[in-house]
Protein backbone atom coordinates (compact mmCIF):
# COMPACT_ATOMS: atom_id res chain seq x y z
CA UNK A 1 0.00 0.00 0.00
CA UNK A 2 1.26 2.94 -0.71
CA UNK A 3 2.43 4.89 2.66
CA UNK A 4 0.24 8.63 3.23
CA UNK A 5 0.50 10.47 5.92
CA UNK A 6 -3.67 10.40 6.98
CA UNK A 7 -5.85 12.41 9.73
CA UNK A 8 -8.56 9.68 10.08
CA UNK A 9 -11.96 9.68 11.28
CA UNK A 10 -13.16 5.95 12.74
CA UNK A 11 -16.46 4.66 12.75
CA UNK A 12 -19.41 2.57 10.93
CA UNK A 13 -20.54 5.49 9.94
CA UNK A 14 -24.25 4.15 8.76
CA UNK A 15 -27.10 7.08 7.89
CA UNK A 16 -23.80 9.42 8.05
CA UNK A 17 -25.84 11.86 10.61
CA UNK A 18 -25.14 14.98 12.31
CA UNK A 19 -23.10 13.08 14.57
CA UNK A 20 -20.63 11.70 11.91
CA UNK A 21 -21.27 15.33 9.65
CA UNK A 22 -19.09 16.84 13.45
CA UNK A 23 -15.95 14.14 12.79
CA UNK A 24 -15.73 14.52 8.70
CA UNK A 25 -15.86 18.37 9.70
CA UNK A 26 -13.10 18.18 12.35
CA UNK A 27 -11.21 15.35 9.93
CA UNK A 28 -10.86 18.04 7.03
CA UNK A 29 -9.93 21.36 9.71
CA UNK A 30 -7.34 19.19 10.82
CA UNK A 31 -6.55 17.68 7.37
CA UNK A 32 -6.05 21.11 6.28
CA UNK A 33 -4.03 22.67 9.06
CA UNK A 34 -1.48 19.63 9.30
CA UNK A 35 -1.24 18.94 5.84
CA UNK A 36 -3.07 15.69 6.17
CA UNK A 37 -5.16 13.38 3.90
CA UNK A 38 -8.97 13.78 4.70
CA UNK A 39 -9.71 9.97 5.04
CA UNK A 40 -12.20 7.55 6.85
CA UNK A 41 -11.92 3.81 8.11
CA UNK A 42 -14.73 2.00 8.86
CA UNK A 43 -16.04 -1.59 8.08
CA UNK A 44 -17.87 -3.31 5.18
CA UNK A 45 -19.97 -5.15 7.91
CA UNK A 46 -21.77 -3.97 10.87
CA UNK A 47 -20.09 -5.43 13.94
CA UNK A 48 -22.27 -5.62 15.87
CA UNK A 49 -23.70 -8.68 13.33
CA UNK A 50 -21.26 -10.69 13.85
CA UNK A 51 -20.25 -10.12 17.79
CA UNK A 52 -24.06 -10.57 18.81
CA UNK A 53 -25.33 -12.92 15.85
CA UNK A 54 -28.39 -10.83 15.34
CA UNK A 55 -28.42 -8.58 12.20
CA UNK A 56 -29.17 -4.67 12.17
CA UNK A 57 -30.60 -3.35 9.07
CA UNK A 58 -28.56 -0.53 7.62
CA UNK A 59 -29.68 2.97 7.01
CA UNK A 60 -27.79 2.96 4.07
CA UNK A 61 -26.28 0.24 1.49
CA UNK A 62 -22.10 0.49 1.44
CA UNK A 63 -22.57 2.30 -1.83
CA UNK A 64 -24.86 5.26 -0.31
CA UNK A 65 -22.36 5.19 2.88
CA UNK A 66 -19.49 5.86 0.07
CA UNK A 67 -21.61 8.45 -2.10
CA UNK A 68 -22.75 10.85 1.00
CA UNK A 69 -19.18 10.97 2.50
CA UNK A 70 -17.82 11.57 -1.24
CA UNK A 71 -20.88 14.62 -2.09
CA UNK A 72 -21.48 16.49 0.95
CA UNK A 73 -17.77 16.25 2.59
CA UNK A 74 -15.49 15.61 -0.72
CA UNK A 75 -13.84 13.03 1.49
CA UNK A 76 -12.52 10.62 -1.39
CA UNK A 77 -10.16 8.65 0.67
CA UNK A 78 -12.65 6.34 2.15
CA UNK A 79 -11.31 2.85 3.93
CA UNK A 80 -13.60 -0.13 4.02
CA UNK A 81 -12.00 -3.11 6.67
CA UNK A 82 -13.20 -6.36 6.23
CA UNK A 83 -14.89 -7.11 9.73
CA UNK A 84 -14.65 -10.69 10.51
CA UNK A 85 -13.67 -13.27 13.68
CA UNK A 86 -9.79 -12.62 12.93
CA UNK A 87 -10.83 -8.56 12.98
CA UNK A 88 -13.16 -8.36 16.07
CA UNK A 89 -10.21 -10.11 18.09
CA UNK A 90 -7.53 -7.49 17.82
CA UNK A 91 -6.95 -6.02 20.94
CA UNK A 92 -7.83 -2.53 21.21
CA UNK A 93 -3.99 -1.17 21.41
CA UNK A 94 -2.78 -3.45 18.50
CA UNK A 95 -5.44 -2.16 15.97
CA UNK A 96 -4.56 1.94 16.73
CA UNK A 97 -0.74 0.17 16.14
CA UNK A 98 -2.06 -1.04 12.96
CA UNK A 99 -3.95 2.36 11.72
CA UNK A 100 -0.30 4.02 12.70
CA UNK A 101 1.85 1.82 10.85
CA UNK A 102 -0.30 0.36 8.02
CA UNK A 103 -2.54 3.54 6.79
CA UNK A 104 -0.41 6.71 8.20
CA UNK A 105 -2.43 7.89 10.98
CA UNK A 106 -1.11 11.03 12.08
CA UNK A 107 -4.47 12.01 13.86
CA UNK A 108 -7.37 9.75 14.78
CA UNK A 109 -10.79 11.20 15.09
CA UNK A 110 -13.90 9.36 16.81
CA UNK A 111 -16.85 10.19 18.97
CA UNK A 112 -16.80 10.08 22.79
CA UNK A 113 -18.75 6.96 22.21
CA UNK A 114 -16.94 4.84 19.86
CA UNK A 115 -15.93 1.18 20.72
CA UNK A 116 -13.08 -0.86 18.95
CA UNK A 117 -10.88 -3.92 19.71
CA UNK A 118 -11.74 -6.76 21.09
CA UNK A 119 -14.84 -7.32 23.36
CA UNK A 120 -15.27 -3.43 22.88
CA UNK A 121 -12.80 -2.71 25.05
CA UNK A 122 -11.53 0.03 23.93
CA UNK A 123 -13.14 3.42 24.24
CA UNK A 124 -12.02 7.15 23.61
CA UNK A 125 -10.34 8.08 27.09
CA UNK A 126 -8.08 4.66 26.21
CA UNK A 127 -8.00 5.98 22.37
CA UNK A 128 -6.60 9.51 23.77
CA UNK A 129 -4.18 8.06 25.91
CA UNK A 130 -2.91 5.67 22.95
CA UNK A 131 -2.32 8.59 20.90
CA UNK A 132 -0.41 10.44 23.27
CA UNK A 133 2.03 7.73 23.93
CA UNK A 134 2.39 7.28 20.13
CA UNK A 135 2.55 11.09 19.39
CA UNK A 136 0.02 11.55 17.64
CA UNK A 137 -3.31 13.54 17.32
CA UNK A 138 -6.44 13.40 18.49
CA UNK A 139 -9.77 14.64 18.69
CA UNK A 140 -12.75 13.03 20.80
CA UNK A 141 -16.33 14.89 19.66
CA UNK A 142 -18.95 15.50 21.99
CA UNK A 143 -22.92 14.15 21.33
CA UNK A 144 -25.01 16.11 18.70
CA UNK A 145 -28.07 16.55 20.21
CA UNK A 146 -31.46 17.86 18.64
CA UNK A 147 -34.63 18.81 20.82
CA UNK A 148 -33.45 16.68 23.49
CA UNK A 149 -32.25 13.45 21.98
CA UNK A 150 -29.45 12.37 20.60
CA UNK A 151 -28.25 11.95 17.25
CA UNK A 152 -27.82 7.99 16.50
CA UNK A 153 -28.53 5.85 13.68
CA UNK A 154 -30.73 3.86 16.08
CA UNK A 155 -32.83 6.81 16.50
CA UNK A 156 -32.84 7.48 13.15
CA UNK A 157 -33.45 3.80 11.76
CA UNK A 158 -37.05 4.00 14.34
CA UNK A 159 -37.86 7.06 12.71
CA UNK A 160 -37.55 5.62 9.02
CA UNK A 161 -39.26 2.47 9.79
CA UNK A 162 -42.12 4.51 11.03
CA UNK A 163 -42.31 6.49 7.48
CA UNK A 164 -41.18 10.27 9.71
CA UNK A 165 -38.87 11.01 7.19
CA UNK A 166 -38.67 14.65 7.48
CA UNK A 167 -37.47 13.86 11.40
CA UNK A 168 -35.00 11.30 10.10
CA UNK A 169 -33.70 13.83 7.93
CA UNK A 170 -33.56 16.45 10.63
CA UNK A 171 -31.25 14.43 12.92
CA UNK A 172 -29.32 12.77 9.03
CA UNK A 173 -28.84 16.73 8.24
CA UNK A 174 -29.72 15.59 4.56
CA UNK A 175 -32.24 13.68 2.96
CA UNK A 176 -32.36 10.06 3.19
CA UNK A 177 -31.22 7.89 0.24
CA UNK A 178 -31.01 4.75 -1.61
CA UNK A 179 -29.26 3.74 -4.89
CA UNK A 180 -29.78 1.16 -7.34
CA UNK A 181 -29.81 0.21 -10.93
CA UNK A 182 -33.00 0.45 -12.41
CA UNK A 183 -35.13 -3.47 -13.38
CA UNK A 184 -37.43 -4.33 -16.29
CA UNK A 185 -40.98 -4.45 -14.16
CA UNK A 186 -44.67 -5.32 -15.22
CA UNK A 187 -44.44 -1.97 -16.51
CA UNK A 188 -48.21 -0.83 -15.57
CA UNK A 189 -47.38 2.16 -15.37
CA UNK A 190 -47.04 2.94 -19.10
CA UNK A 191 -50.62 1.70 -19.52
CA UNK A 192 -51.67 4.00 -16.85
CA UNK A 193 -49.84 7.11 -18.54
CA UNK A 194 -47.39 7.02 -15.51
CA UNK A 195 -44.19 4.87 -16.16
CA UNK A 196 -42.05 4.13 -12.88
CA UNK A 197 -38.73 2.74 -12.47
CA UNK A 198 -38.38 -0.12 -10.27
CA UNK A 199 -35.89 -0.48 -7.85
CA UNK A 200 -34.84 -3.50 -5.08
CA UNK A 201 -33.57 -3.20 -1.85
CA UNK A 202 -30.15 -4.67 -0.25
CA UNK A 203 -30.99 -7.47 1.66
CA UNK A 204 -28.83 -6.17 4.53
CA UNK A 205 -30.70 -2.25 4.38
CA UNK A 206 -33.85 -0.81 6.22
CA UNK A 207 -37.01 -0.66 4.52
CA UNK A 208 -38.80 2.41 4.95
CA UNK A 209 -42.05 2.38 6.22
CA UNK A 210 -44.93 1.31 3.38
CA UNK A 211 -46.06 4.43 2.06
CA UNK A 212 -45.95 6.67 -0.59
CA UNK A 213 -42.93 9.50 -0.43
CA UNK A 214 -42.34 12.64 -1.97
CA UNK A 215 -38.88 12.61 -3.79
CA UNK A 216 -36.23 13.51 -5.54
CA UNK A 217 -34.20 11.50 -8.11
CA UNK A 218 -30.90 11.54 -10.13
CA UNK A 219 -30.00 9.10 -12.70
CA UNK A 220 -26.48 8.99 -12.91
CA UNK A 221 -26.02 10.65 -16.41
CA UNK A 222 -27.12 13.47 -14.74
CA UNK A 223 -30.38 16.07 -13.64
CA UNK A 224 -32.99 16.44 -10.80
CA UNK A 225 -36.48 15.27 -11.52
CA UNK A 226 -39.19 15.22 -9.03
CA UNK A 227 -40.61 11.76 -7.91
CA UNK A 228 -43.38 9.98 -6.42
CA UNK A 229 -42.14 6.77 -4.66
CA UNK A 230 -44.40 3.78 -3.34
CA UNK A 231 -42.60 1.70 -1.27
CA UNK A 232 -44.65 -1.64 -1.12
CA UNK A 233 -45.29 -4.76 -2.49
CA UNK A 234 -48.00 -3.10 -4.89
CA UNK A 235 -51.52 -4.83 -3.78
CA UNK A 236 -53.58 -3.50 -6.53
CA UNK A 237 -51.54 -4.67 -9.16
CA UNK A 238 -48.58 -7.78 -7.88
CA UNK A 239 -51.02 -10.99 -6.94
CA UNK A 240 -49.27 -12.12 -4.16
CA UNK A 241 -45.54 -12.06 -4.63
CA UNK A 242 -44.96 -10.29 -2.02
CA UNK A 243 -41.78 -8.69 -3.62
CA UNK A 244 -40.62 -5.21 -1.95
CA UNK A 245 -39.65 -2.49 -4.24
CA UNK A 246 -39.47 1.25 -4.60
CA UNK A 247 -41.29 2.25 -7.53
CA UNK A 248 -40.69 6.36 -8.42
CA UNK A 249 -42.87 7.94 -11.39
CA UNK A 250 -40.44 9.99 -12.20
CA UNK A 251 -42.22 13.63 -13.48
CA UNK A 252 -41.40 15.53 -16.50
CA UNK A 253 -38.70 12.71 -17.44
CA UNK A 254 -38.56 11.27 -21.20
CA UNK A 255 -36.28 8.37 -21.38
CA UNK A 256 -34.86 5.18 -20.97
CA UNK A 257 -33.59 4.20 -17.68
CA UNK A 258 -33.10 0.61 -17.82
CA UNK A 259 -30.08 -0.57 -16.39
CA UNK A 260 -28.70 2.60 -15.24
CA UNK A 261 -28.21 3.45 -11.53
CA UNK A 262 -30.69 6.61 -10.01
CA UNK A 263 -30.03 8.08 -6.38
CA UNK A 264 -33.80 8.84 -4.98
CA UNK A 265 -33.81 11.18 -1.92
CA UNK A 266 -36.33 11.00 0.33
CA UNK A 267 -38.30 13.85 1.37
CA UNK A 268 -41.62 13.33 3.05
CA UNK A 269 -44.61 10.52 3.13
CA UNK A 270 -47.79 11.12 1.56
CA UNK A 271 -49.76 8.26 2.18
CA UNK A 272 -49.89 4.85 3.38
CA UNK A 273 -49.82 1.93 0.81
CA UNK A 274 -53.21 1.36 -0.37
CA UNK A 275 -55.36 -1.26 -2.28
CA UNK A 276 -57.92 -0.15 -4.82
CA UNK A 277 -61.00 -1.56 -6.39
CA UNK A 278 -58.99 -1.08 -10.01
CA UNK A 279 -56.32 0.54 -11.89
CA UNK A 280 -59.19 3.38 -12.89
CA UNK A 281 -59.13 4.29 -9.22
CA UNK A 282 -54.77 3.62 -9.23
CA UNK A 283 -54.56 6.11 -11.96
CA UNK A 284 -56.82 8.65 -10.37
CA UNK A 285 -55.02 8.35 -7.00
CA UNK A 286 -51.55 8.37 -8.78
CA UNK A 287 -52.36 11.90 -10.26
CA UNK A 288 -53.45 13.06 -6.84
CA UNK A 289 -49.64 11.91 -5.51
CA UNK A 290 -47.90 13.83 -8.55
CA UNK A 291 -50.45 17.15 -7.31
CA UNK A 292 -49.32 16.52 -4.07
CA UNK A 293 -45.65 16.64 -4.66
CA UNK A 294 -46.00 19.50 -7.49
CA UNK A 295 -47.19 21.45 -4.42
CA UNK A 296 -45.08 20.34 -1.82
CA UNK A 297 -41.77 20.96 -3.64
CA UNK A 298 -43.10 24.08 -5.72
CA UNK A 299 -46.04 25.93 -3.80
Amino acid sequence: MQYKRRVIALGFFDGIHLGHSALMSKVLEVGTNNDLLPSVITFDIHPHNLITGTVIPLINSLEDRTGLINRIFCIDDIIYLHFDKVTADIPWHEFIDHLVHEFGARHLIAGNDFRFGSGGKGNSALLEEKCKELGIGCDIIDDIIIDGVKCSSTFIRDLISAGDMERANKYLGHQHVMTDVVRVGFRLGRTLGTPTINMCFQNDVLIPAFGVYATKAYPEDGGEYLGVTNIGIRPTVDKGSGQITAETHILDFRGNLYGRKVRIEFYKHLRPEIKFNGTDELKAQIQRDCDQVQAYFVG
